[in-house]
């Protein structure tokens, strides 16, 4: 019988344990980009927007229903103080030529901002920086 060098374990590999396991590649699906997307401008707009603080920002995949004038892309309920942003008809009716993922994160915070200035009684370019009086 052969012995094997010290470097090798009983079945050929030494210092692998079954419990652990390497790394697992970071999360980056298009689902996960888009939560990302959503949150690092909802954190914007909540830090320059007192209005906007106690507003509770949802993502659905899809309406429940269709509006007379289209498929709508965000949900704005004063009442229980919430936006409802739709990822599907946000992230699939871009212009043709236009999905790629630089369209696809103007396309979703374009969505945040305009439900945002709806919820505020506010044009969208009048949330960023420029727009705001300080």
């Amino acid at each position: 019988m052969t012995r094997r060098g010290a470097r090798h374990g009983r079945h050929g590999r030494l210092g692998r344990s079954e419990v652990v396991r390497p790394p697992l590649p970071p999360l980056d699906g298009r689902l996960d980009r888009f939560e990302i997307t959503v949150g690092s401008a909802v954190e914007y707009l909540r830090g320059a927007w007192e209005e906007l603080r106690d507003v509770q920002f949802d993502i659905s995949a899809m309406p429940l229903h269709d509006r007379q004038d289209g498929i709508p892309r965000w949900r704005v309920d004063h009442t229980v103080k919430r936006v409802s942003l739709y990822r599907v008809p946000i992230e699939r009716l871009l212009p043709k030529g236009h999905d790629d993922a630089l369209h696809r994160r103007v396309a979703i915070e374009s969505a945040v901002f305009h439900a945002a200035a709806e919820y505020v009684g506010r044009e969208p370019w009048e949330l960023g920086p420029e727009g705001h009086d300080y």
